[in-house]
């Protein structure tokens, strides 16, 4: 029997869960238009591949990775792009990102697909066939799953820990799916058993899920599986990767460190799940289970495409008249949606319908008690009424002291709070704060850099041309010295000729050199850039074109005539 542990602080809200799970998983129907954003993962920001007017297939690539650190997007369905845009995101800030809009055409027509057999490739063949199918952390960090996949060499690895958790309020999609996919999520376990080669793999589900636990057992049985299938107590957020971590395996995970660096890994089962589907089926990730659930007549988990919007998912559960608005994840770390014209994403676990009934408006803020009860209830052992008073105080240094970004904003402490202070909503303040403080150093710091070396070039540059300067009166004095004061007037004819002609050589010498310099500068800021941006710039170097061909005749016909004056 494996020994359970407990993590330190931690919560228990209404789990609101019961409502959700009462019919199947049902599939969503194909919405008429999709809002691919490219950036859907932790990392880089994919580089689009489709111009407006492409016709692009079912699961066909849309968005290349352009690092390591980075995920690929896919078309959710077959149709035409309509354009390659800036679109309104889903996130609390409600700015918009470059998003792929494709109109579908109905037939939901796939492209050719390539399941491999990923025992018979390398591990870092697989590893690159995951980044190109898009699997990334479905459990809401949706970090790029490749990355993870790689151990840390100098540190053996002892546990994989499969998360089944899902302590977030209202939330079933993970549930769902452990109920009915069990045999995929054991396989695609098995995948990240094989890549990482840990010594035993822990599942941990809630015990409030007995269903889940259930499947999960009898798929483990059924493939043959040395793996633990354990039910943990129910604690928010035990779901998370850290709280889990410690309940299973009793390793506590300092914020200065990454789990594999002690050994363990963690993964949640729908990201398990997406791994078999690339693999054994050459299915890259276009859809998730979605839980539609709050002020609804029909809650249910439902699996969507990815860019299906708001508006056109949202109609499914059929909302009451009273909802005054739409939560994306839980109560507890969710935020609301920015638009009904926001597309669902990778993160997009759950949608929550809300009304004043089911949220009533937060009590006015009242001045903070200390009484320490966010402090207890803390999972990462944090004083957040500390960090609370010097984030109001905008005094960003000491909220650092008090080390702010181990706050992994779970919101037991706004939670518990009797002053009802939106403690979280300080905390994210701070952070963007710092961070827009460090951009801005870290800005200031490289245009001082270029300042200094321009000075220096400068200096150089002076240096250089005083040399040159000396080198040449000192070459003209001993030339004059050398001259004849009498007789061999071709001698003292040809000398003035000879300076005229190394003197041009050199001003040719430097025009030469000063047009590969420029030929060999590399644009600078042109990362990132839109599609509009970038067809401005190659219609600017359209019109450059001809100008600099015109230039480079006249010089030539300039030399061409003072060739001729020359000889004349």
């Amino acid at each position: 029997m494996l020994q359970l542990f407990q993590f330190k602080g931690g919560v228990k809200p209404d789990t609101n869960k019961t409502s959700s799970v009462q019919a199947p998983i049902g599939r969503a129907p194909l919405p008429p238009l999709l809002v691919v954003p490219l950036h859907q993962s932790i990392g880089g920001i994919p580089n689009p591949l489709v111009e407006a007017g492409q016709r692009v297939g079912k699961g066909q690539l849309i968005g290349s990775a352009d690092k390591w650190l980075s995920s690929a997007v896919h078309a959710p369905s077959s149709g035409t792009v309509l354009a390659v845009e800036e679109r309104v995101a889903a996130h609390p800030s409600g700015l918009p990102t470059l998003s792929v809009v494709i109109e579908t055409d109905g037939r939901d027509e796939w492209i050719e697909r390539h399941p491999v057999d990923y025992q018979a490739l390398a591990p870092e063949r697989v590893r690159e066939i995951l980044r190109d199918s898009g699997v990334v952390g479905l459990g809401g960090a949706v970090f790029p799953s490749h990355v993870k996949l790689t151990a840390t060499k100098s540190v053996a690895m002892e546990e994989l820990v499969i998360n089944g958790a899902e302590c977030e309020p209202f939330m079933t999609c993970d549930d769902l799916l452990m109920r009915e996919r069990a045999e995929d999520i054991v396989r695609g376990a098995g995948i990240f058993r094989d890549l990482l080669e840990p010594k035993r793999v822990l599942i941990g589900i809630e015990d409030n899920k007995p269903e889940a636990v259930a499947a999960m057992q009898a798929a483990v049985q059924k493939l043959g599986e040395n793996f633990a299938v354990i039910a943990v107590p129910t604690r928010y957020p035990a779901g998370g990767a850290k709280q889990l971590i410690r309940v299973l395996t009793g390793k506590e995970v300092p914020a200065s460190m990454r789990s594999p660096e002690m050994g363990v890994q963690c993964f949640n089962v729908a990201t398990a799940y997406t791994a078999w589907r690339a693999l054994a089926h050459g299915e890259p990730v276009l859809s998730r289970i979605v839980t539609l659930t709050g002020n609804v007549d029909e809650p249910r988990n439902w699996e969507a495409l990815l860019g299906t919007p708001l508006k056109d998912f949202v109609t499914l559960g059929k909302p009451k008249t009273d909802t005054s608005g739409y939560l994306m994840g839980g109560p507890m770390m969710g935020f609301e949606m920015p638009s009904l014209e926001a597309p669902l994403v990778k993160a997009t676990n759950c949608i929550i319908a809300a009304s004043p009934t089911l949220f009533p408006p937060a009590p006015p803020e009242m001045p903070c008690i200390r009484c320490g009860a966010c402090a207890e209830v803390c999972p990462h052992e944090l004083q957040p009424f500390e960090m609370y008073w010097f984030s109001r105080a905008k005094n960003f240094g000491k909220t650092q002291e008090y080390n702010i970004f181990d706050c992994i904003e779970c919101g037991c402490c706004s939670y518990v709070c009797p002053s009802h202070i939106p403690l979280v909503q300080y905390f994210r303040f701070a952070k963007s704060e710092i961070w827009s403080r460090e951009r801005e150093k870290a800005m200031a710091d490289a245009a001082k850099a270029r300042f200094e070396l321009r000075n220096e070039r400068d200096e150089r540059e002076k240096t250089e041309k005083a040399a040159r300067l000396a080198k040449a009166a000192a070459a003209k004095a001993a030339e004059k010295k050398a001259t004849p004061e009498a007789g061999n007037e071709t001698a003292a004819s040809e000398a003035p000729v000879n300076a005229d002609a190394a003197k041009k050589a050199a001003i040719a010498a430097a025009i030469e050199r000063a047009r590969q310099q420029r030929e060999n500068v590399q644009p600078r800021n042109t990362d990132g850039l839109t599609i509009a941006q970038r067809k401005e710039i190659a219609e600017i170097e359209a019109r450059r074109a001809p100008l600099q061909e015109q230039t480079a005749l006249n010089a030539e016909s300039a030399e061409a005539q003072s060739s001729q004056r020359e000889k004349q």
